[in-house]
């Protein structure tokens, strides 16, 4: 079997799995999270953890996919996920006003983009965005549509990054 599946899930405390006809709820200090599982994979209680099983030896594969997708939403509902967000370029901006961040990017119009539900938005300065929340697939898709407004150009490095992203830099052109 995977070793991804043979680990078992360990919940922190403060955090309640329930499992009924084939869906998983999880619940938190930072939010409650649901999810479909595969109906060739089960999550069974051994002792005080949970073991995700395949039915079969070909879904193997699927179970280990089902560990990280349910162990991700306990360090979630527990710990939460963040993204950071590094502006670089001469007057670009960010500012955040309730849910809705506005970004200055170098167009001649402000981009707004508004949070969507579960995920807040901060800029601690005006060139860092910080995106947080309990669904880590959603906070790295509220990242990834920011990051497409302007992402890193690989001449001067201008745009928006992940503030551990390495922008490889191009030569300019010779005259």
């Amino acid at each position: 079997m995977s070793r991804i599946a043979k680990s078992p899930i360990e919940l922190p405390s403060g955090v309640e799995i329930n499992v009924k006809g084939g869906e998983v709820k999880v619940k938190g200090p930072k939010g409650n999270l649901v999810m479909q599982l595969h109906p060739q994979v089960s999550l069974e209680k051994d002792e005080n953890n949970y073991v995700v099983k395949p039915a079969s030896n070909s879904d193997i594969p699927m179970a280990g996919t089902y560990r990280s997708l349910v162990n991700n939403m306990v360090v979630g509902v527990s710990d939460g996920f963040e993204k950071k967000l590094t502006l670089v370029g001469v007057g670009y901006r960010a500012q955040v006003q309730g849910s809705k961040l506005t970004l200055a990017l170098g167009f001649s119009h402000p981009v707004n983009y508004d949070a969507p539900e579960g995920i807040t938005i901060e800029a601690p300065s005006q060139t860092e965005i910080v995106i947080k929340g309990c669904d880590k697939q959603k906070v790295g898709q509220v990242a990834s549509e920011i990051r497409a407004f302007r992402p890193p150009e690989p001449y001067k490095g201008k745009g928006v990054r992940y503030s551990d992203e390495r922008v490889v830099r191009k030569e300019a052109k010779k005259a």
